[in-house]
């Protein structure tokens, strides 16, 4: 067991861990969010035909060649083609047909005016200039071809993509199952809500915080309830959860006091117990341990150090364990628009909001004071960076940040 270690290298360990993904067929309009479990190819061409880019007219580019805007070219109009609708005759010279957008292109057309381009009648229409063959026309597979790309594994669903599979015609869709993650609270002093407080008692909220941000990645989570400071009922309540999920997040009981159970409750169990503590605050109160296969990850009982321990250390190996293929936080550099006062002896993560002004991208600190409340995480939407031994840094300094978008 490694005590202490690095940030990086206890991210870099979970996330080295083997995962087991399983797949399922859903309905595309459910898919919105979810990941796709394989590559994902174009079956059609998107548009299936050539077809006009505006409301206007259809004809051969050849008749415009003597077209000049004192002497300009009469094509007779034979029909008009609105969108969804196919011609049965063909554009011969001299003919054009009025043409509204997304239509086919009518058989013998190579090229398309805007109707504003030109002077027309019902069964006329002037060009004052020649337009080239081939032109102002979007062509079939112009924006797909057949057998592209359209969304590698791992790649979330998203309002875009769906409208590609849609275009291709797709009404189901093959995605990641998403991993069950139970959450267990440890701590005698924990009470459900719903029930009254007892003088020393608090409601337990790390269920609420921690499922939620499980839920935004991906997951399922499931309520392990609580359990009081008891090794013995602590292993019992994680080999239940081991059973019937696949992974377990536990909050609380990881610090190193004499109440601390969630390491010794995976020891009972024979778990290989991968690391205790990182050396970074706050959140640096984390352990990890696999036992069959899977992740025994546990956060701190404060809810500010038990967000930032997921996200800074777990979040990868949940991402990856949802099927994501980019499991990072996307990290930006911001510009401080506060001084930090004091030196760190050790990583520090800080909260913060981002603001752009002027396109330079600010880290505007959270002045709060009350970490031992979750009122701190709230719309907080960037974690700070500072390494370790960095001294005071004034207002203005640039520092490494990673987007909070979950």
């Amino acid at each position: 067991m490694l005590i202490g270690i690095e940030p990086d290298e206890g991210q870099n360990m979970l996330l080295a861990l083997p995962v087991n993904l399983y797949a399922e067929s859903i309905s595309l309009l459910d898919s919105l969010g979810r990941v796709t479990s394989e590559d994902i190819y174009s079956v059609q061409m998107v548009p299936p035909f050539d077809r006009s880019p505006y409301d206007g007219y259809a004809f051969r580019g050849e008749d415009t060649a003597d077209a000049e805007s004192e002497k300009p070219v009469i094509l007779s109009i034979t029909e008009e083609i609105p969108a969804g609708q196919v011609s049965l005759k063909e554009i011969k010279p001299g003919l054009a047909a009025k043409i509204l957008t997304g239509a086919p292109m009518p058989a013998g057309a190579n090229t398309t005016i805007k109707y504003e381009d030109t002077e027309f009648t019902d069964s006329e229409v002037k060009i004052f200039a020649p337009v080239k063959p081939g032109t102002n026309i979007i062509n079939v597979g112009d924006k797909i071809g057949i057998g592209e790309l359209i969304a590698c594994a791992g790649t979330i669903i998203t309002a875009p993509i769906m409208g590609l599979l849609a275009e291709q015609g797709m009404t189901k869709v093959n995605v990641v199952k998403k991993p069950l993650i139970t959450v267990i609270n440890t701590g005698t002093e924990l009470v459900e809500l719903g029930n009254p407080l007892s003088p020393a008692q608090i409601y337990n909220c790390n269920f609420y915080t921690i499922s939620s941000y499980l839920r935004n990645i991906g997951a399922i989570p499931l309520n392990g309830g609580i359990v009081p400071d008891n090794p013995d009922m602590t292993a019992d309540r994680l080999q239940t959860a081991l059973d019937n999920s696949d992974m377990v997040i536990t909050t609380g009981g990881v610090c190193g006091s004499d109440y601390d159970w969630t390491v010794k409750a995976s020891a009972l169990l024979g778990a290989d117990i991968l690391f205790w503590k990182i050396a970074m605050k706050p959140g640096g109160a984390i352990t990890a341990a696999v036992l069959n296969g899977k992740l025994i990850l546990g956060l701190s009982g404060n809810p500010e150090a038990a967000v930032v321990g997921l996200l800074r250390i777990a979040l990868p190996y949940i991402r990856k364990l949802c099927g994501i293929s980019d499991t990072f936080l996307p990290a930006i550099e911001t510009v401080l628009r506060e001084p930090i006062k004091r030196k760190n002896t050790m990583l520090r993560l800080l909260r913060g909001k981002l603001e752009i002004v002027s396109g330079i991208a600010y880290f505007v600190q959270d002045e709060g004071k009350r970490n031992l409340l979750p009122s701190p995480l709230v719309n907080f939407d960037l974690l700070g960076e500072l390494s370790p031994g960095s001294p005071p840094l004034e207002a203005g300094a640039k520092i490494k940040s990673y987007l909070i978008n979950i």
